[in-house]
């Protein structure tokens, strides 16, 4: 049995398995508190202007999704939602 410390999930690239694309790295994880097992990564969303303008939305990645857990990276099945023309109201050149 391989095992994985948190600590260490912390430095994996997680890439989208069916276009190659680099999503970001594990900051955080989601565990049931009643089954203590995990249930999900959290990629924190991108920061805005240097973090002034707050952050993009967090990735959240359910462990169904996850197809492999190398040494280096961490290879997802995850189809992000995108928003079309989203705009900051108070500055509209800020998507």
């Amino acid at each position: 049995m391989n095992c994985c410390r948190v600590s260490e999930m912390r430095n994996k690239e997680v890439i989208n398995s069916e276009n190659g694309c680099r999503i970001g790295c594990v900051d955080d994880v989601e565990i049931d508190t009643v089954t203590a097992k995990l249930t999900a990564i959290i990629i924190y969303g991108r920061q805005r202007l240097f973090g002034l303008l707050g952050r993009q939305e967090d990735i959240i990645i359910k462990w169904d999704h996850i197809e492999l857990v190398g040494e280096d990276t961490i290879l997802v099945n995850h189809c992000p939602v995108h928003h079309n023309n989203r705009r900051n109201k108070y500055f509209p050149f800020f998507k």
